[in-house]
């Protein structure tokens, strides 16, 4: 099997979650009034599906660009806790680590870190056909919600659950792989936890206190062997 046909067998969870999904976004691109083409452009040059949708509200609503900016920073900053995690993986250099940083997302993420290569492939390069073969999934979707859109009035809601359950293939991808109750049981009270404490931040605040309690308990067990 080639590189290229693992990382595409690997990512059709993906693909069944990116399309609906960048299709729901260039449908309500395209109500905006914009150009059918500015909603793949903006899968090519943005890539953040959630912050896409965002970028919908807050540009129907005229926000500035700082305020854009800010947002899309704040909603995005989860993808710090990512890339440190990451930081013994992506060994390629040049343009192709700088793609696999630009290319990252939280359904990449899980792709890379619960699948592997085909014996013999190179593990960079599969990391790349990964990355590739999601966001052409994504502007993929974009381009014909768009074109789609902009012919036919097409009623959107419940589309975005596409997302949530896109999480929940992944997380059962985890769960094979790992075997291990903990880090879910983790990531679900600290989930709640933010929610009711942190309902605004509440994403970012549960990703950082998961991640800080997994290296508590990998320290503690350092320590104790």
């Amino acid at each position: 099997m080639s590189t290229l046909a693992a990382a595409f067998r690997a990512s059709v969870p993906v693909l069944f979650g990116y399309v609906p999904l960048g299709m729901a976004f260039g449908i309500l691109f395209q109500d905006l009034g914009y150009a059918w083409y500015y909603a793949p452009l903006m899968g090519l040059t943005v890539y953040a599906g959630a912050a896409q949708f965002m970028a919908v509200g807050l540009l129907a609503a005229q926000a500035s660009l700082v305020e854009v900016a800010i947002s899309t920073f704040i909603l995005n900053s989860r993808h710090m806790f990512f890339g440190v995690s990451l930081l013994g993986r992506y060994r390629a250099r040049g343009l192709k680590k700088l793609y696999l940083i630009f290319g990252l997302t939280d359904e990449t993420y899980s792709l890379i870190t619960s699948t592997h290569p085909p014996d013999g492939h190179d593990e960079q390069n599969y990391y790349l056909a990964l990355t590739a073969l999601n966001q052409g999934y994504w502007v993929a979707g974009c381009a014909l919600g768009a074109l789609f859109g902009a012919g036919v009035e097409f009623d959107t809601r419940g589309m975005d659950f596409a997302l949530t359950a896109l999480f929940m293939v992944l997380m059962l991808e985890q769960w094979k792989k790992l075997r291990e109750p903990y880090p879910f049981a983790i990531a679900l009270l600290c989930g709640l936890a933010a929610l009711w404490l942190f309902r605004e931040q509440m994403l970012l605040v549960s990703i950082g206190l998961s991640i800080a309690l997994l290296l508590l308990r990998t320290r503690t067990r350092q320590v104790a062997s």
